[in-house]
């Protein structure tokens, strides 16, 4: 009889270990969510942006300084053909 209640007390305490470790990750998990809520918002009232608005600003940046190299390239191949390049150290006439 004493093996039985002894595996009574036992199963109980397992019960009650296994309750205690499911509630102490809820609170947790829920600990965790209010530090990530308060560093958003902490961060929001920096005024940083997120590494993914700055990827996106830097592509469309370098799209734009191509596209103005191409422009310039462009520009002075038809200075050239037209023979209106301006000679370097040279002054234009006044």
């Amino acid at each position: 009889m004493m093996t039985t209640g002894t595996n009574r007390i036992m199963d109980e305490f397992a019960k009650l270990m296994t309750d205690a470790a499911g509630a102490a990750q809820g609170v947790r998990k829920e600990a965790e969510a209010a530090f990530h809520a308060q560093a958003d918002r902490w961060l929001n009232s920096l005024d940083v942006v997120r590494r993914e608005e700055f990827d996106v600003v830097r592509e469309m940046a370098l799209k734009a300084l191509e596209e103005n190299e191409a422009l310039k390239a462009r520009i002075d191949a038809l200075e050239r053909q037209a023979g209106t390049a301006p000679v370097a150290g040279v002054q234009p006439e006044a």
